[in-house]
């Protein structure tokens, strides 16, 4: 078989096992439609992967509940990134025991980056027995088979490990959101920085063929979604490996092209592939996002240089100042470790001096948390943790000042939004095309809709503003 007759095959297969699970779970749930919970830990990529784990249990005849207590099915899709996260599903996990001895028929599942973990699986299966299925990220598309198996067999299942390289299409997607979507044009990552598990859960990166991709952005835009927002561990290095030659860039014109009113994000972008030519696309095109995230972690080449990131300072700065002259409404965010192992204070201070020169809109801040099997994790640590909170709280309040600047010099204008949700009785949550929120008085008819608001407030992170006009 070809490759593609492989992928059909598969995805033809768990259809089978789709349909056959419709009666075997009805049966299970006492004659009556079998109700799943599904919680999702992590990135936008896990939210993604859920998205296609509802899919198919809406095609097991399953209805999605919020409730723990009544459902037939609990299914945890997990994050390995940091320590916090991990800890925060062990003791959920935990918690499932009442329901199951309440419940014998519960099935309850976990999937995702901590489960492709040897040491967490070993853990999961010592010490949670009545966790039925654990299945990690290669094998998303493979969930009807394992969820079969463990139930007619009723054993405990175990599958990680077996990443295949390839990317199995055609699956079901039951979506989140009605006008804001998540559009995966690629898995996996080929960085390998130094205190990153992604690459070691999520395998080597893999593009998707554009006309898939295309496709899907076609059909989102046909059934009302106005924000789509592309996904990959690295967007700047997509078409590697696909037979034929596309960039990013070419296929985020692409995208941008398609007939519709709509805004177009994209995210993760790594310094050390960003371009010029992206940038250039960004500029010319009015439905794309004049946002970028572009995490650069540190502000030491030094340090940058032992998280293996593969670019400098001077680099990174080159390509936010062309970006800049480009495009005049750029808000640019980004993320950043606090204490790496072997980081000084000195070596915090040049992150310092780079966010006060970059004037990010905003940032996403981590204590250094290590994670096992990566090569930072065997690193010698020195500071304490004490005392990189301490570098946090400096980070932190320089942040707000620049943030409080940026969101001051936007009062008085009046910018197109997306209403996104309420934020309370009368308020509602409005979104920028380049990202910064903005409450705004409105009736909830208006979610989902663009509109003209004009800004009359300024806040740290945010802004308040009058809604002028729908559109």
């Amino acid at each position: 078989m070809t490759d593609s007759e492989i992928i059909d095959f598969e995805t033809d297969k768990q259809s089978t096992y789709m349909y056959e699970l419709r009666d075997i779970l009805y049966i299970r749930a006492g004659g009556k439609t079998p109700k799943a919970f599904v919680r999702t830990y992590g990135c936008q990529q896990n939210v993604a992967d859920s998205e296609k784990i509802k899919g198919m249990l809406a095609e097991m005849g399953c209805e999605l509940t919020d409730e723990k207590e009544e459902a037939d099915i609990i299914l945890f899709n997990t994050c390995a990134v940091r320590e916090h996260a991990e800890d925060r599903v062990y003791g959920n996990v935990g918690a499932l025991k009442a329901l199951k001895k309440k419940k014998p028929s519960l099935l309850i599942a976990l999937c995702g980056c901590m489960m492709e973990q040897e040491h967490v699986a070993e853990k999961i299966y010592k010490s949670f027995p009545y966790v039925g299925l654990v299945f990690g990220t290669h094998v998303i598309h493979k969930f009807p088979e394992l969820l079969y198996n463990s139930v007619v067999e009723g054993k405990r299942l175990v599958e990680r490990g077996t990443d295949d390289g390839k990317i199995y299409e055609g699956l079901p997607i039951k979506r989140d959101g009605t006008f804001k979507g998540w559009l995966p044009i690629m898995y996996g990552c080929d960085n390998f920085c130094t205190y990153c598990i992604v690459p070691h859960v999520r395998g080597r990166e893999r593009s998707r063929c554009p006309e898939n991709i295309l496709s899907d952005a076609r059909s989102m835009v046909e059934n009302g979604f106005k924000d789509i927002t592309l996904l990959g561990q690295n967007v700047n290095s997509y078409g590697k490996g696909l037979d034929q030659s596309i960039s990013f860039a070419e296929l985020l014109k692409k995208v941008a092209g398609i007939d519709g009113d709509f805004w177009v994000r994209f995210m993760t972008s790594h310094p050390k592939d960003a371009s010029k030519e992206l940038i250039d696309v960004i500029a010319e095109n009015p439905k794309i996002s004049p946002h970028i995230h572009l995490p650069f972690q540190c502000g030491s080449d030094r340090i940058l240089k032992l998280m293996n990131r593969r670019y400098t300072v001077e680099k990174y700065m080159e390509i936010v100042e062309y970006a800049k002259k480009r495009i005049p409404d750029l808000s640019l965010t980004s993320d950043v470790i606090v204490g790496f192992p072997g980081e000084t204070y000195e070596d915090f201070q040049k992150t310092l001096e780079l966010i006060r020169r970059m004037e990010f809109t905003s940032l996403f801040t981590f204590i250094y948390s290590p994670r096992v099997g990566t090569p930072a994790a065997k690193f010698k640590d020195p500071v304490t943790h004490q005392e990189k909170a301490l570098w946090m709280g400096e980070l932190l309040k320089l942040q707000e000042e620049i943030s409080a600047k940026r969101t001051a010099s936007m009062v008085g204008r009046t910018m197109r939004v997306l209403v996104e949700e309420e934020a309370k009785e009368g308020i509602l949550n409005a979104r920028t095309h380049n990202g910064v929120v903005v409450e705004v008085p409105g009736k909830t008819e208006l979610i989902g809709h663009f509109a003209d608001a004009r800004i009359t407030e300024a806040r740290n992170f945010i802004l308040r503003g009058q809604l002028e006009q729908t559109k």
